[in-house]
């Protein structure tokens, strides 16, 4: 049997960032590793600039998440104005870029999940910086602004976190009780469920060998955020 620390997340809007080439910035349907670090940071006050333990927080937890509502794709057309890379130019405020006169436009498409909702569970590896009741209690009161993937994006509920001794996931998440306020959203007949491995000793997925689907990677393991390094790991899923 292992500890496992669940919340919720929900919003109008959420945009789970995905690898981005040109104008294109695509959202994954669950939420990953850097955005799930990202809200444990903010909870617990972590600053972007804090890397290594922002990378403590990345590497001292497993994640697992279950899609609760999948909500709809929203795609967002963006038109930016941004002025030419130009060497020994620097600017200070958004003001100083709008005032130069040879402007450049930026066209990009952004993702959005429109009504959608997860349930995330945590467990604590060896190298874990803070037991899973502190995880709690940051996330009850979160010292910054949370966020779904993108500043616009905030929670419309509380996370509701709490801790469930499980021998499974799949009893974990089970033994979560869902927010009545979410039962408006439209609900999957059969809920699909990402983990990574290995899990905690005392912990097994419980899924069975019909309900495993496949292993699939996945660039998402927070690296250097000043230069936007993420790694691979692999995410295992089922439906259920």
């Amino acid at each position: 049997m292992a500890e496992l620390l669940l919340f919720q997340l929900y919003g109008p809007l959420a945009s789970w960032g995905e690898p981005a080439v040109g104008e294109h910035r695509p959202s994954a349907t669950h939420p990953g590793k850097s955005q799930v670090t990202g809200l444990l940071g903010a909870a617990l006050g972590l600053s972007r600039d804090q890397e290594e333990k922002l990378a403590a927080l990345a590497g001292g937890y497993g994640l697992a998440v279950r899609v609760d509502a999948e909500g709809e794709l929203l795609r967002d057309y963006h038109t930016t104005q941004v002025p030419p890379a130009r060497r020994g130019r620097t600017f200070t405020t958004r003001a100083e870029e709008l005032a130069v006169d040879d402007l450049y436009t930026i066209l990009s498409q952004r993702d959005y999940r429109v009504e959608a909702a997860w349930t995330c569970a945590l467990w604590a590896t060896a190298s874990a910086p803070y037991p899973l009741p502190d995880l709690a209690e940051a996330l009850r009161r979160p010292r910054f602004t949370l966020y779904l993937g993108r500043k616009s994006c905030p929670p419309a509920l509380p996370l509701r976190p709490e801790l469930i001794e499980s021998n499974t996931l799949k009893d974990a998440f089970a033994g979560y009780a869902l927010d009545d306020r979410l039962g408006r959203l439209k609900r999957p007949e059969r809920h699909r469920y990402f983990w990574e491995e290995p899990l905690p000793d005392g912990l097994a997925s419980g899924f069975s060998p019909q309900e495993k689907l496949w292993v699939v990677p996945r660039r998402d393991r927070p690296g250097s955020r000043r230069r936007w390094q993420f790694a691979t790991r692999d995410e295992h899923h089922a439906m259920a």
